[in-house]
């Protein structure tokens, strides 16, 4: 059984509340140090401590002081060093100061999500180092998120964190002509977070809660930071209307059901009504955006009765203006599978080919799993029946992996 916190209306597993505390305990640390290399470094150790401590003794009554304490001794104790003493006995001094109990329940996350996605950073570099401060991915998942070695990216991540340190970048919130920028950035990082948890880049388990939980809080601060930007709230709704279906998405034993097979009266009414209420607050608003597209083509899905009732001439549609306005091969892909359900799947097949020659999908497995779909409802069996097995070869996610070689089974099965 999973250790366990219980506070005032909580019970959230350990693991869950550290990854939730990380970012605010490392923003509350650089806030008020600076160095951000350094107080990543001792929260790392905290955290660490954390998990051999907690559940033993059980989490203390307020964990982000305690985290924050332990982070702090640990900064001391490294710029205690031999090494360190001469250049930094000052620094070393003030830091023995009581840590002020205020400074333990600020919640520092959103200024450093804006400090991860600063201008000096390249944009790989900024996805990478929020992904890895704030939103709580090892580098071996945004490795595969950005589908580069485990080494590369590692690099990547330490000399962000150098350049972060070197250019000595203040703590706080951007300034206004900065800040349209640096929102782009922090957009898309939220939304990767998001994908990742929504479907795991690897591992034995499709969802990941506790990442899209994170995601979702995020943007929810970000919108009372910016109410009156139409991409946040487009991204809100989008998340919201994503998430409602993560009940639905897997059977009792862990297999993937798919969109059309889903039980409807299981998706989350809430966060539907949430999020088709965000995209009508904001729609004729607020200049449209690529979030807000995705939203309201989600809110198509997930205010259709049933599958068979789903509105694909619409979709079909806001995918093509969706692909005007922010090109890319996976709105492509998706677009072929709306062309297919409109036109026909040869017609959805004629779509994917043009993505045959694009580098950006060549070890993308939903290239794959696509084409494969669309053959078997083409009725070329065989050569579906291979797709789903490349596709099965080409991702690391264990459920996954079982739903395209079940699929290729089936097809076997059959003669195909």
């Amino acid at each position: 059984m999973q250790p366990r916190h219980r506070g005032p209306g909580r019970d959230i597993r350990i693991e869950d509340l550290l990854r939730e505390l990380a970012p605010q305990v490392l923003g509350a640390l650089v806030r008020r140090y600076g160095q951000f290399d350094a107080c990543e470094d001792a929260v790392q150790e905290a955290l660490l401590a954390a998990t051999r401590q907690w559940p033993k003794d059980g989490a203390p009554d307020n964990p982000r002081s305690w985290l924050l304490t332990v982070a702090s001794r640990r900064l001391v104790d490294e710029w205690r060093s031999e090494s360190a003493r001469r250049r930094r006995e000052e620094t070393a001094a003030a830091l023995e100061l009581p840590v002020k109990a205020e400074a333990s329940e600020h919640d520092d996350t959103l200024t450093l999500l804006f400090l991860c996605c600063h201008p000096s950073l390249s944009a790989p570099s900024q996805l990478a180092l929020t992904l890895r401060a704030v939103g709580g991915l090892t580098t071996a998942e945004i490795a595969s998120a950005f589908m580069v070695p485990e080494a590369t990216m590692a690099q990547r991540i330490s000399r962000a964190r150098e350049r972060i340190r070197s250019t000595g970048v203040p703590f706080g919130m951007p300034p206004a002509p900065e800040r349209g920028d640096r929102l782009r950035v922090v957009l898309q990082v939220l939304y990767l977070v998001f994908n990742e948890g929504y479907t795991a880049s690897s591992g034995h388990q499709l969802n990941r809660a506790d990442l899209t939980t994170e995601a979702i809080r995020l943007t929810r601060m970000l919108r009372q930071f910016l109410p009156e930007d139409g991409e946040v709230a487009g991204l809100l709704a989008l998340l919201l209307l994503t998430d409602a279906r993560r009940a639905a998405r897997t059977s009792a034993d862990g297999s993937i059901v798919p969109l059309d097979e889903q039980q409807r009266e299981l998706w989350n009414t809430e966060e539907i009504q949430q999020g088709v209420a965000l995209l009508t607050q904001t729609l004729g608003k607020a200049p449209v955006g690529p979030y807000q597209l995705q939203a309201a083509i989600a809110a198509v899905h997930d205010e259709a009765p049933s599958a068979a009732e789903t509105d694909w001439p619409q979709i079909l549609a806001l995918y093509e203006v969706l692909e005007r306005i922010s090109p890319g091969p996976v709105i492509t892909l998706n677009r072929a599978v709306a062309v297919a359900m409109v036109h026909g799947p040869r017609a959805g097949l004629a779509v994917l080919d043009t993505l045959g020659s694009d580098d950006r999908m060549a070890h993308n497995h939903r290239l794959e799993a696509v084409r494969a779909h669309l053959l078997e409802r083409a009725g070329v069996l065989a050569a579906a029946r291979d797709s789903y097995r490349k596709a099965a070869r080409m991702t690391a996610s264990i459920p996954e992996q079982r739903y395209l070689a079940l699929q290729a089974a089936r097809l076997a099965s059959t003669g195909g």
